[in-house]
């Protein structure tokens, strides 16, 4: 991007760039050079190419572009990188719902729509605040490995809940889930952490899963089958459906 500001009004620049790499990988990155390095020196040359080639592997998984994200208050955008693999009506995790002894109210109980992204390990596993608002909850649950992409995953795999509140008391709560190959679920926010939508909340390592709990009465506006990008995708729009009586449901 050639400048932060940018609207549909025409203002702004973009132009192409090579991606960053997120911090939490450059010391992979260093360390598969530095012993690539090492095995070179000792004329290893069997053991130097492969960690050579994973430098730039390492570099890519843990890619960070840059990401303009939709404005609106009322929109939800994805927290992920990846394929929608299913939409269905359940509760939302029992540790968003119940009371966590803070003093504030959690998600209310009752099936709700979740909107479930698998990211493979192609994909940029970066994942952003679906909304602006507030951290309320951050719950890290240690669990399982199992495929993400299995549906018991969400119950049983290692698995980090995060619920962000806006300030007129909507709120969204959605799941960063560890899989097969990922084995580290890394947060960037705790509660009373202010965000903004799109801002980057974490990343979990090497293919994973995230599901989105929308308000009750929000109708997704996303596709079985279909891409995300994260902090740009829109999955919903949160309507006059999901307020009874100016009651957050």
């Amino acid at each position: 991007m050639g400048s932060d500001l940018v609207d549909n009004r025409g203002r702004g620049e973009a132009s192409w760039s090579w991606p960053s790499v997120h911090p939490e990988g450059r010391k992979f990155a260093l360390i598969a050079a530095v012993i690539s390095a090492a095995f070179a020196l000792l004329a290893w040359e069997t053991l130097a190419w492969p960690f050579a080639a994973l430098v730039p592997c390492i570099a890519a998984f843990f890619r960070d572009p840059r990401r303009v994200t939709p404005q609106g208050d009322n929109l939800v955008v994805s927290p992920a990188d990846g394929l929608v693999t299913l939409i269905k009506q359940m509760d939302p995790p029992k540790e968003l719902v119940l009371d966590d002894g803070s003093g504030l109210p959690g998600l209310p109980p009752g099936p709700v729509t979740r909107i479930s992204i698998f990211m493979s390990v192609f994909d940029v596993h970066i994942n952003r605040a679906p909304i602006g608002g507030t951290v309320r909850r951050v719950v890290y649950i240690p669990g399982k490995f199992l495929n993400a992409d299995l549906d018991k995953a969400s119950e049983e795999n290692e698995r980090q809940h995060i619920m962000i509140e806006r300030g007129d008391g909507r709120a969204i709560g959605f799941t960063q889930i560890a899989g097969l190959v990922a084995r580290r679920i890394v947060p960037f926010v705790k509660p009373g952490d202010m965000l903004a939508a799109g801002q980057r909340v974490g990343l979990i390592r090497f293919g994973s899963r995230v599901d989105v709990y929308l308000p009750a009465g929000t109708e997704p506006k996303v596709l079985i089958g279909q891409r995300t990008i994260a902090g740009e995708t829109v999955l919903a729009e949160i309507g006059q459906a999901a307020l009874i009586d100016g009651v957050r449901q």
